[in-house]
């Protein structure tokens, strides 16, 4: 089930969802999360919101990070994943965006349930 969410101090519906995601996996504040990237970014000369970089964020933190098999490429959803991993804290990617998963429920400032995850990060 999709629970709205937007941990954007400011409410603001912005290019941020690897923030959101992060933050709302971690129980960690939006600007923790955001400084702590761009820190990252930095250090390793990318954009705080590559794939790599939140990547190395959640990897710091303890995460796994899973590929979703390429078999059937269109057939989990992101309300599919939550049927399918019940339990757990999740932060997934599509490629273009990143949404986090609380034990089956995606916790996201839209409903981005119809989006297509190509790999997901399991959160301690």
């Amino acid at each position: 089930m999709w629970i709205q969410c937007n941990p954007n101090p400011l409410g603001k519906q912005t290019s941020d969802c690897v923030v959101r995601a992060i933050a709302i996996a971690t129980d960690t504040s939006w600007r923790r999360v955001y400084r702590d990237l761009c820190n990252l970014g930095e250090t390793e000369c990318e954009m705080p919101n590559a794939n790599v970089i939140w990547g190395l964020r959640l990897q710091n933190l303890g995460a796994a990070q899973f590929l979703l098999p390429e078999s059937c490429p269109r057939c989990l959803s992101v309300r599919a994943f939550c049927e399918r991993y019940p339990r757990g804290v999740y932060v997934i990617g599509t490629g273009s965006h990143a949404v986090t998963v609380i034990d089956g429920d995606y916790y996201d400032s839209w409903d981005s349930g119809n989006e297509i995850p190509s790999y997901f990060w399991r959160v301690k």
